[in-house]
């Protein structure tokens, strides 16, 4: 089950990409909902969307702590 939350994160996190806030959002809810090694997979996805998309770098601060 806990994968499924996984992949249904990625899925809403590349609808949402095309704004920054949404997307900060999301990263924070996942955050919540996931497994410590599920979010080190979703740090991971996160950074390579952040290369194809600059303006979503704002929500890297959170994948810091």
């Amino acid at each position: 089950m806990a994968r499924a939350m996984f992949e249904y994160t990625k899925t809403i996190l590349n609808k949402v990409s095309f704004d920054a806030t949404l997307f900060c959002k999301e990263v924070q809810k996942a955050l919540q909902r996931l497994l410590p090694y599920e979010i080190e997979e979703l740090k991971i996805f996160i950074e390579s969307m952040v290369q194809q998309n600059p303006d979503l770098d704002t929500c890297l601060i959170y994948l810091k702590a």
